[in-house]
C-alpha cells in the first residue's frame, strides 16, 4: 500500500485544516492537495492526503472511508499512481494544403 490517499466527497465547506484533522486521527499527515477548479479557483469536493507511513494510511484508509466531515460523509482510497504527461505527437504536422 501507498501512503497516498484519494478522497471523495468532501464537504465544500471544508478546510484543509478541517481534512487535517480528521486525518490525525489514524497519524501524521505529511501533506494534503485539495484540488480545486481551474477557472473559479472553488474546491470540487476532492483531494489527496499523504500520510507519514503505510501503516498510518492503511489505518486511516480503514477507520475513515464512511467518516462524516461536516455534512458529508467522505469515501477514502488508496491513491493510484500519477499517469506520465502526454508528450507531443510523434506525427509530423501537415503544412499547406492535401493533394
Amino acid at each position: 500500500m501507498t501512503k497516498d490517499l484519494y478522497v471523495k466527497n468532501i464537504s465544500l465547506q471544508a478546510t484543509e485544516e478541517d481534512v487535517r484533522k480528521l486525518f490525525a486521527v489514524a497519524g501524521k499527515v505529511s501533506y494534503i492537495h485539495l484540488i480545486t477548479d481551474a477557472k473559479s479557483g472553488a474546491m470540487i469536493g476532492r483531494g489527496y492526503v499523504k500520510m507519514a507511513s503505510e501503516a498510518e494510511a492503511k489505518e486511516a484508509l480503514n477507520i475513515l472511508d464512511g467518516a462524516l466531515l461536516i455534512d458529508r460523509v467522505i469515501e477514502v482510497r488508496e491513491a493510484r499512481p500519477q499517469k506520465p504527461a502526454a508528450g507531443p505527437s510523434r506525427r509530423p504536422q501537415r503544412k499547406g494544403p492535401r493533394r
